[in-house]
């Protein structure tokens, strides 16, 4: 059940259109839907303001594509499926639209929402290595209906390229930094602007980096105020805590400029 469904029984029932009687009874008739191998959570937006996700590795096709129907039926119009491989994407059996994203592994059933946040959320990674959890992370903000501009390949081994999209930076009202090798870049973003900073870390580096763990350190031993870390690789988490900061926000609204030069997803181009 979403707000506005809970908040037309509410206006049923003022208006005298709907017994209270029936009302209680459709606004705690199962929270959770109990397929067998998943209880879905029905009443997750109602609650936390987002709905539901389906983390996809470890599930088949068919148990993902049960789930999407039930979230369906239960009213859902963008479901967003993480950590998806092709070869399940591939096998997928859910009505209507669907799009499959590989480098971030992410499967969104419906259509993507209108951005409803108070201001911009900028993706910021590195390298263009950290492509893959960047998208995880902006298009989990996108599929909660944020406004997300793409900045990548602007890490602190030519920090110039970082500090030429200054204006956009200290314009956004959330950043979410994403580097591997000594994670640098959430410390230096973090110096500069005066919103929040999430710091991903990424498995990307060589032997010495222990597949993120350095940049995780970096990240957590940051003197830049105002960066918090999620996980390794954890682009979705990024993107998740992104769009609630950024629904309880002031933004900056049409003052947000745009990268110098950007490709048709918006990521900053390099050539």
């Amino acid at each position: 059940m979403t707000r506005e469904e809970l908040t037309q029984i509410l206006e049923s029932v003022k208006d005298g259109e709907l017994a209270v009687d029936q009302a209680v009874m459709q606004i705690k008739t199962e929270p959770f839907k109990n397929v067998g191998y998943a209880r879905i959570d029905t009443q997750r937006e109602l609650r936390q303001g987002i709905a539901e996700v389906i983390f996809g590795e470890g599930k088949t096709a068919e148990q993902i594509s049960g789930i999407v129907r039930e979230m369906q039926k239960n009213g859902q119009k963008t479901i967003l499926i993480t950590r998806l491989s092709e070869e399940k994407a591939d096998a997928l059996s859910i009505g209507g639209e669907f799009s499959y994203h590989k480098d971030a592994r992410i499967g969104i059933a419906g259509e993507m929402p209108k951005p409803k946040g108070n201001g911009t959320i900028v993706v910021a990674t590195g390298g263009t290595s950290d492509h893959p959890v960047a998208e995880e992370a902006a298009l989990t903000a996108e599929a909660f209906g944020n406004r997300v501009v793409r900045l990548y390949d602007v890490g602190v081994a030519g920090v110039h390229r970082l500090l030429a999209n200054s204006e956009l930076l200290m314009s956004a009202n959330v950043i979410i930094a994403i580097a591997g090798m000594e994670g640098a870049l959430a410390s230096v973003v973090g110096g500069l602007v005066e919103c929040p900073v999430i710091a991903v870390p990424t498995s990307v580096g060589y032997g010495a980096s222990f597949h993120g763990l350095s940049a995780l350190l970096s990240m957590l031993n940051s003197c830049a105020s105002g960066v918090s870390v999620v996980n390794i690789d954890n682009g979705y988490g990024a993107g998740y805590l992104a769009s609630i900061i950024n629904r309880r926000t002031q933004g900056c609204g049409s003052s947000m400029p745009e990268p110098e030069k950007t490709d048709q997803e918006g990521s900053l181009c390099i050539r």
